[in-house]
């Protein structure tokens, strides 16, 4: 065969290898057919140059993990009744025929202002306009004593008692007035129904969030007084299912935090009672409150964490504060109604995740304090953090104000720490809230 025929013919193995190539080039046909968006992405846009290809192995970008708001952090102090007898008065009493307690409740000052919610209890009516004031056994107290208490730096006080219509409705009225006058809330006793239906509220402005607190309150009745008859809404009266009920709706409204006030049930009783034991624990069963403050004993009870509260982390409740200002001592009744507590609850609420705008967390009692404070009659009516004088005072030994001081804290219980140091505020001062009155 010539050197030309050769030339002319394919070899196996040639013609094999070019099947080969063409299957392959088909195949990237297929896969560029089936893939159009890999040519677009390859080609770039018509007159931009080619972007490079960027590996399947590159790591991606990780998600940065969302950092949460600060928690909102403040204090509420609470302190026992506020019960002006006719010697309390004369101490309070002005050259120009006036009132100002301001002597009488001053050396508390730092204790009261250092808190970012304070609220207190003024268990006896103010005097109608016209009428003179009056002690025991149907108190009046003069108009005064709103402003004094705000100068002091409480923000409000809750009013159900068992002396709340020592003067008829009229003296229902004229204590919210003169609350409303000084710029103070209230809760417990009303001028309406409307009123009678809202909690009091307190709203504080913290690391960049605002938390609510709702303030209830009720007595256990009247000394036999009467309520009158055309107006059953003046004065709550303890109902353990309508507290719930407000409470609930105050949260459904936005409340963050809901606290009780009670007045009940035997005076000058350390030990609280079964009736007192069996409404706390029912509030802390239903869920919705957070902190329960308790009143008329006039003597201090003890501090316990009671099971329950909401999402059943506890509810912490001060059965009896017994008195912030009276004229009780020894002399007239049981030595402890001469000293009494007051109570620190601690409070966070937790902060929001603002990069997933997630809402911010709930509000909780994370723990108290109690203060054992007394009265020093001698002195004026002085009260004093007992922390403050255990020197004694003019008219207090030192050995008088350790024997007040063991006894406030045997009251107390070992729940609860003691504290002996005034707060710092954390922030501005709440804001209230006015119940509407009709």
């Amino acid at each position: 065969m010539t050197r030309h025929a050769r030339a002319g013919r394919r070899s196996p193995v040639v013609v094999g290898l070019g099947i080969l190539l063409l299957l392959v080039a088909s195949l990237g046909a297929v896969a560029a057919a089936l893939r159009p968006w890999e040519a677009r992405e390859a080609a770039g846009p018509v007159g931009e140059p080619t972007a490079p290809v960027q590996s399947a192995e590159a790591t991606p970008t990780p998600t940065p993990t969302p950092t949460p708001d600060p928690d909102a952090e403040f204090s509420i102090v609470a302190t026992g009744d506020v019960l002006p007898h006719l010697p309390v008065l004369a101490s309070a009493r002005t050259s120009d025929g006036g009132y100002d307690f301001a002597p009488v409740l001053g050396p508390m000052d730092p204790w009261i202002q250092g808190a970012d919610l304070a609220l207190c209890h003024l268990e006896v009516a103010v005097t109608p306009p016209g009428t003179s004031p009056s002690g025991y056994p149907l108190f009046g107290t003069p108009p005064q004593i709103a402003a004094s208490l705000q100068a002091q730096g409480w923000d409000g006080c809750s009013t159900a008692s068992n002396h709340s219509v020592d003067r008829g409705f009229p003296g229902v009225t004229a204590t919210l007035d003169a609350l409303d006058a000084a710029g103070l809330g209230h809760v417990g006793t009303a001028r309406s129904a409307v009123e009678q239906s809202q909690p009091q509220v307190y709203t504080l402005e913290r690391a960049g969030r605002t938390v609510r607190v709702a303030h209830v309150a009720a007595t256990y009745g009247t000394n036999g007084m009467p309520v009158d008859a055309d107006k059953p809404w003046s004065v709550n009266l303890i109902d353990v299912p309508a507290m719930v009920a407000q409470a609930t709706a105050a949260r459904a409204a936005g409340a963050d935090l809901v606290v009780a006030s009670i007045h009940c049930c035997v005076e000058y009783r350390t030990e609280p009672t079964p009736e007192q034991v069996a409404i706390d624990q029912q509030l802390a069963d239903s869920g919705v409150f957070d902190l329960v403050i308790g009143h008329h004993a006039h003597v201090p009870q003890p501090v316990v964490l009671l099971g329950g509260g909401p999402r059943g982390e506890g509810m912490w409740v001060a059965y009896g504060l017994g008195n912030y200002v009276s004229n009780q001592d020894g002399e007239c009744c049981s030595p402890s109604t001469s000293s009494g507590l007051l109570l620190t609850a601690h409070v966070v609420a937790t902060g929001a995740f603002a990069a997933e705008g997630r809402p911010a967390g709930p509000a909780r009692v994370t723990g108290v304090e109690w203060t054992p404070i007394t009265v020093d009659r001698l002195a004026g009516h002085r009260v004093h953090a007992l922390a403050d004088i255990a020197g004694g005072t003019g008219t207090l030994s030192a050995a008088q104000v350790a024997d007040r001081t063991a006894a406030v804290v045997a009251a107390a219980g070992t729940q609860a720490p003691q504290r002996s140091t005034p707060l710092t505020p954390t922030g501005p001062p709440p804001v209230v809230v006015p119940r509407v009155s009709g």
